[in-house]
């Protein structure tokens, strides 16, 4: 049969992605329109977000730039917003997007030292349990002082090390073989079983330092973005801003540490998948290999990548220049020192990086309709209505909602901001602010793990490439984030409630925390 025009538009139309799926999107970019100048446009505005959390949910059918791209364009071309808001938003988190850009570019070329010790880590540390919490603790500790982006880009680079070496060692094929070909597992059901169980041992490794970067990012105000927006607000420095967090963070630490052992432990939630035997001797062998055939020449490039990861951590530890420049700086001295000259070689490390990038413009572009149609304001309002002693326990609540559907470091800014003013006009005193400020970035930080719109780092596991490797989708992360989500927010709730007033008065009385001028912090900034 002849192909029609209409069929070659609508077979081009998102290329490979279902038929049901291509409809759905144009029927949003049908109503959207009808809803925003019929019926109501914080009614439109809403319902654009919810279409956009649907096109991050189907992200293994098609990925979200495109579907998700048409619509924050629509949303610009009928007045959703403009095309300068959108710009002021990107301008807001230039720093995000360098660091996407060159440090999880910079991660590439450390590649090969990160893949050895982490091997080292696997071959030598057999228990799941102590594997998993190891994990964990590594992603805590790196994101309390470097951004979970780049800890999860690391961890990310690993896991695709550690399937291509198995895949490519079970299908026969050569190190630049396509991993994502399954073909020649077609018929071997003890290849396929393997893979599959190692599949879903990655997917819990990945889950599990995933929520390791939201444990420890929320405990320092360099772990997150919105951390460091709250505590200029608050005038809190380093020590000030660990001390205040901590009624919050430390019970929750320990707790998600518990979840961690308890879901490895009963196998609950797609978690307690073992390392296949035939992947751990396939590992070791190479591992073996490497250590035997290392020439000195390699032996130089890991001492080199040893001295660039001190570089790096020292760079970032003492803030001396933005994320993003410092991850530059990481290639410049690992292509430099490495012999690695080539533009298309140097090409390849971006591969992951800039498709992630744009996609997060496209997401500043919605969140630029979110403040244009004020759709958070009736909560926030709300909120400030309520009586002080449910204020706390409310603005914690609101900003993990509101985060799990929205972008955290939005949310935190925008209910920091109100807090401050709601402060400078007398609304509530500056002891109320401080601890408002506290549940504000645990609320943006700790109930978010509900879903990867939430976490950033979750995001980008979602949208990489190695999600499609190890099947991990929008509903298998939510799945399986769910113990830590119920878990970390319980408890999160009940240390801002009753834990979190008592305590900051006793660091108070203890000197421990530093006052700033009450006329310094009434400014508004």
């Amino acid at each position: 049969m002849e192909t029609t025009y209409s069929r070659a538009f609508i077979k081009n139309f998102l290329g490979q992605s279902p038929n049901w799926y291509k409809i759905t999107i144009l029927t949003f970019l049908i109503i959207n329109p009808l809803i925003f100048f019929l019926v109501s446009p914080f009614l439109a505005g809403w319902l654009l977000v919810v279409e956009f959390i649907f096109t991050l949910g189907m992200a293994l059918k098609c990925y979200p730039l495109q579907p998700g791209g048409l619509l924050a364009i629509e949303a610009v071309m009928i007045g959703m917003t403009t095309a300068e808001r959108i710009r002021e938003e990107i301008s807001a988190n230039l720093e995000v997007i360098l660091l996407l850009i060159f440090m999880v570019a910079g991660i590439y070329f450390m590649k090969q030292l990160l893949l050895t010790v982490f091997t080292k880590l696997l071959l030598n540390l057999r228990n799941k349990i102590a594997l998993s919490m190891a994990f964990c603790f590594a992603a805590a500790f790196l994101s309390a002082f470097l951004d979970a982006l780049t800890v999860i880009a690391v961890v990310i680079s690993v896991s695709v090390g550690f399937y291509s070496i198995y895949h490519n060692f079970a299908s026969n094929q050569s190190e630049s073989a396509d991993v994502t070909d399954d073909s020649t597992f077609t018929g071997n059901q003890q290849h396929q079983a393997v893979l599959e169980q190692f599949r879903a041992f990655l997917r819990s490794l990945m889950m599990h330092a995933g929520v390791g970067t939201a444990l420890g990012g929320v405990m320092t105000m360099v772990g997150e973005p919105q951390n460091l927006i709250i505590a200029k607000s608050a005038d809190w420095q380093f020590v000030d801003f660990l001390i205040r967090m901590s009624p919050v963070t430390v019970p929750v630490f320990i707790c998600g540490f518990v979840v961690c052992a308890l879901v490895e432990r009963f196998r609950l939630f797609g978690y307690g998948a073992k390392l296949p035997h035939p992947v751990y001797e396939v590992l070791k062998k190479f591992d073996q290999k490497n250590s035997e055939n290392i020439t000195k020449q390699e032996r130089i490039k890991l001492a080199v990548q040893v001295v660039i990861g001190v570089w790096l951590i020292i760079a970032l530890a003492f803030h001396l220049a933005e994320v993003g420049l410092i991850g530059l700086t990481v290639i410049i001295f690992a292509t430099a020192f490495c012999g690695v000259t080539d533009e298309h070689a140097i090409g390849k490390a971006f591969q992951d990086s800039l498709p992630f990038t744009a996609l997060l413009t496209v997401f500043f572009a919605i969140v630029a309709v979110i403040i244009e149609q004020h759709l958070f304001t009736p909560i926030i309002h709300y909120v400030l209505q309520s009586a002080p002693s449910n204020q706390l326990s409310l603005f914690y609540l609101f900003n993990g909602l509101l985060s799990s559907v929205s972008d955290n470091v939005f949310v935190g800014t925008v209910y920091i901001n109100e807090a401050k003013s709601a402060l400078v006009n007398g609304v509530i005193d500056l002891k109320q602010f401080e601890l408002l400020a506290v549940a504000i970035n645990t609320g943006t930080n700790l109930p978010s793990v509900a879903t990867p719109n939430g976490q950033a780092a979750f995001l980008f596991l979602l949208t990489s490439a190695l999600a499609p490797l190890i099947r991990l989708s929008y509903g298998k992360m939510v799945w399986m984030a769910l113990p830590y989500t119920l878990v970390m927010t319980l408890v999160g709730l009940l240390c801002v409630q009753y834990l979190l007033p008592d305590m900051t008065q006793w660091f108070t009385n203890m000197g421990w925390l530093s006052l700033p001028p009450a006329s310094e912090l009434l400014m508004p900034r």
